[in-house]
């Protein structure tokens, strides 16, 4: 047994070598090495020792250790794309996630033809390319005409879609229970036993009272892992939360990154994008208009027009070739088709750092890992699908009364909700409390916590919705969250029997 673990362990540290010398910054840090041995302290007759001493000492070991963790849970995080066979029994729900995709990017095509502008962009003028250089800082004064653009989307249109797959018919259904608008979908989520198991560290009792000196001697020892276990406590001083963030999410700033940040910055100014027109319409929608992030907006527009140029996104949320019309579809370089809302996954980042390049990096990392699950079509298990799935049952378990309530006015409760769980809550909350919902979500990996929340406050405001029967109603009810405090209300709603 002990000769097949040796084994397994050194296939998985050649797979892991092999993959940290195809990242950019590998050359750097092979580099930092060479350097490392060069020193009088590395014996050549005891390379092994000396070494391994050196690479300690310098605070290079927990750089790649860090680097090791990252790669171990992106590879677990990542689904391999492939052909979906005929007896899968949740092959049309894949489906549906293809042909949701091709019909975004066949909206896009369809503006761009209409608006008669090439989808894969041209070259600006001179005189746009420095006027925008001049207003970079500023691009609240850069003046677009954007009478004509709309959002490819909005969450109504996704949440259509979902409404609308149907699966196949079992053979148990009985046309006296009342449907679920998910109940048909074979995915299997958590139930509030599981759940509670999962975040059974946010009743822990022994949490280190003075957080603050906490965070500091956590952040010394710069280790992802231990970060995002302090994250865990879900209660972050503001000041360390974004150089906590930057590791647990493996975005710490490296020259290489520096120079990407340029070179997306410089593909802006060259390129005239259809997208550039969506960001600008995105932004003054939405973070524009909210008197939380209005103050961020020139922040935002350069975060999101770089975020719209980044090609990097595209092949690690692993977004396919598409063909329209005979022709490979050349949409957005990053992949992502700008909707309705969008840069409210990004405004958040604005209140963690004052540098640009450093949000957006980190902005980056959380997008790939968690909110394109909330705009895409698909059998994860933190899907928006799953997500709602997740909601319904434990709306249907733990708060029948007004499960029955919704179903008596035939209201879907998902419609209620939906706007909170795409957007992750971004917009709905105060910052504060959604910082505090999203160490939640890095802390424990998981968007799960989105659809436990929006139980918890369904829950919190279940007399006065019991009183109301419009939608309406039902919608003024829950529109001001600003009381809303979500740590001890997540507490308390685990604790329950």
């Amino acid at each position: 047994m002990e000769e097949l673990k040796d084994v397994s362990i050194h296939h998985t540290a050649i797979k892991l070598a092999g993959e940290l010398k195809s990242m950019k910054m590998y050359e750097s840090l092979y580099k930092t090495v060479q350097k490392i041995v060069c020193k009088p302290n590395v014996d050549k007759y005891d390379m092994k020792n000396t070494l391994e001493e050196a690479i300690k000492s310098s605070g290079l070991e927990i750089e790649i250790r860090n680097l090791v963790y990252h790669l171990i849970r992106n590879s677990n995080k990542n689904e391999t794309k492939t052909t979906i066979p005929s007896n899968d029994p949740l092959n049309y729900l894949k489906r549906a996630g293809m042909l949701w995709d091709r019909r975004v990017k066949k909206s896009l095509n369809a503006m761009c033809t209409e608006l008669k502008v090439p989808i894969h962009g041209q070259h600006r003028i001179t005189a746009e390319r420095e006027e925008i250089l001049t207003k970079w800082d500023e691009l609240s004064n850069f003046q677009i005409d954007l009478t004509n653009y709309r959002p490819v989307y909005a969450p109504k249109d996704l949440l259509d879609v979902l409404l609308s797959l149907k699966g196949p018919t079992k053979s148990n259904d009985s046309e006296n229970i009342p449907k679920w608008e998910f109940s048909h979908i074979a995915l299997t989520v958590k139930n509030l036993f599981e759940l509670r198991t999962h975040y059974s560290e946010l009743l822990r009792s022994d949490f280190n009272a003075d957080l603050t000196n906490h965070c500091k001697k956590v952040l010394s020892y710069k280790h992802s892992p231990l970060c995002q276990q302090l994250l865990r406590q879900g209660n972050t001083p503001a000041p360390y939360r974004g150089e906590l963030w930057s590791y647990v999410l493996g975005s710490n700033i490296y020259t290489h990154q520096s120079q990407y940040w340029e070179l997306l910055k410089t593909n802006v100014l060259n390129i005239d994008h259809i997208v550039d027109k969506l960001v600008f319409k995105d932004i003054q929608l939405t973070a524009s208009n909210d008197d939380q992030y209005f103050v961020f907006e020139d922040v935002l527009y350069q975060v999101m027009l770089c975020f719209s140029r980044d090609t990097e996104i595209a092949e690690l949320i692993h977004v396919e070739p598409y063909m329209i019309k005979g022709k490979q579809y050349e949409g957005p370089p990053s992949g992502v088709v700008p909707f309705h809302g969008i840069c409210m996954y990004a405004a958040p980042f604005c209140y963690l750092f004052d540098c640009p390049r450093s949000l957006y990096f980190t902005f980056r990392a959380f997008y790939i890992r968690y909110c394109h699950r909330l705009t895409t079509i698909n059998t994860h298990p933190q899907g928006i699908v799953s997500l709602c799935l997740l909601f319904e049952k434990l709306l249907q378990t733990h708060e029948p009364l007004l499960w029955s309530h919704f179903r008596e006015l035939q209201i879907s409760p998902i419609r209620i909700v939906f706007k909170w769980l795409m957007r992750a809550f971004s917009g709905h909350l105060m910052p504060d409390q959604l910082l505090i919902l999203w160490d939640l979500v890095l802390g424990f990996d998981s968007l799960e916590i989105l659809s436990l929340f929006s139980i918890i406050i369904l829950s919190f405001r279940k007399e006065s919705l019991m009183q109301v029967v419009t939608l309406d109603s039902i919608e003024a009810v829950l529109s001001d969250l600003s009381s809303i405090k979500v740590l001890p209300l997540i507490q308390l709603a685990l604790s329950r029997d």
